[in-house]
């Protein structure tokens, strides 16, 4: 079955139409540092204002552990949000009780409001169904309509991604319309050469990517913390870099895999070596096979890729036409460090085809570096559901939808 749209619900004139967002942005002192997944609603939000819909959006934020906590309040989104729309956006701060309901309420066609923090409420996360259920009931009451468009919780089994499109007509936002082509582009038919790069710190974290795609591209790049443990299983010393030895055997199966298959596995030729840590840390550049031939020996640590394998990564890249990159090169947030995960991201700028920056770390690291997302193909605003949508996992929030 296809993924049911926009259109699958008819005329939303007057109609109370609650959208499950991805408000979860990063906050510091109460100011959002990056309004990407923000911009990244606009659409839809606009698409039902036009209409003359009167628009609930709603959204978690951080981990608040079902209660009210004004360090995850939505009410500073709310703000920006209504700065983006350049209009009012009424705000509620509760998300079933009288607040919610009288912002609704009082909701004129083509106004919008946003209800408080959907994890301020055990129900939404419950493992227990019933309460679960029970949730999703209390916020279906507030709506006519669901339209889904948070593209980074459809791998959760939640009320307001599952239970919700249940108990009233559903349908996927532009949003995850858009993410759920772009990533079926890159597994069912991506356009050839394939690239794909993975880092950040685990190896662990890709184990399921690794496999899944293994068979589907023509080349892999490695970097980020992962690299330690690849570099590892060929046997070199890595020093104190991050290293997962419990997938040595796991990470020998994927080399030789590749090998068998013809897939070229580009793994670094060098690195960035640092005494430890910290942004001021002191540091040099030393080759993959010997990364303890610093004046740090064994105690040196590796935070980037180096200046070869940069340029290295770079070329693979941008001779590819389609490219799928989800993972830092190294610890882009400390300047000394970000000079792997920038010329990555300035390579898939320069791609003569696809290029996709798979959200989460990947995505925060493009914005920090000062990348215009539009010098990309597409950023995925999920970096789990990404993840898990290429490991050909079903997931729970697109199967409500109609998605098989």
């Amino acid at each position: 079955m296809a993924l049911r749209t926009l259109d699958s619900l008819g005329p939303l004139a007057g109609k109370r139409v609650i959208v499950r967002v991805d408000f979860n942005v990063p906050l510091k002192d109460g100011v959002i540092t990056d309004d990407g997944r923000v911009r990244a609603a606009l659409p839809t939000l606009n698409h039902l204002i036009n209409q003359g819909a009167r628009v609930i959006a709603c959204s978690h934020l951080g981990r608040p552990d079902g209660e009210p906590n004004p360090k995850y309040s939505l009410e500073p989104v709310a703000q920006r949000l209504s700065e983006l729309l350049g209009k009012p956006v009424a705000f509620a701060s509760d998300t079933v009780g009288a607040s919610a309901e009288a912002a609704v309420a009082a909701l004129g066609d083509g106004e919008i409001a946003v209800i408080e923090n959907l994890r301020f409420n055990p129900g939404e996360t419950a493992k227990d169904e019933g309460e679960r259920r029970a949730f999703a009931e209390q916020l279906a009451a507030l709506g006519d309509a669901l339209v889904s468009d948070g593209f980074g919780v459809v791998h959760r089994k939640q009320a307001s991604v599952y239970d919700l499109a249940e108990l009233l007509p559903s349908a996927a936002g532009l949003l995850i319309e858009k993410e759920v082509d772009v990533l079926d582009r890159l597994t069912e038919r991506p356009e050839r050469p394939y690239a794909v790069v993975l880092g950040g710190s685990k190896v662990s974290d890709k184990l399921g990517v690794i496999e899944h795609l293994l068979p589907r591209v023509d080349k892999i790049l490695v970097g980020g913390g992962m690299l330690f443990t690849f570099l590892a299983a060929q046997g070199h010393p890595v020093g104190k870099s991050l290293l997962e030895t419990d997938q040595l055997d796991t990470v020998k199966g994927y080399i030789r895999t590749a090998a068998e298959k013809g897939i070229e596995l580009i793994l670094p030729v060098d690195a960035v070596m640092a005494s430890g840590f910290a942004a001021d840390a002191d540091h040099v550049v030393a080759a993959a096979d010997a990364l303890e031939d610093t004046p740090f020996g064994a105690d040196g640590m590796g935070l980037d890729i180096g200046p070869q394998t940069a340029e290295l990564f770079a070329a693979a890249i941008r001779s590819s036409k389609t490219v799928f990159w989800n993972g830092p090169m190294g610890v882009f947030e400390m300047a000394a460090f970000a000079e792997g995960t920038r010329a990555v991201a300035q390579a898939l700028t320069e791609v003569d085809g696809l290029s996709v920056v798979g959200g989460g770390d990947s995505a925060a690291a493009v914005r920090q570096l000062g990348f215009a997302d539009d010098r990309f193909g597409h950023i995925s605003t999920g970096g789990g559901a990404s993840l898990e949508f290429l490991e050909g996992k079903k997931l729970p929030g697109l199967e409500v939808l109609g998605w098989q």
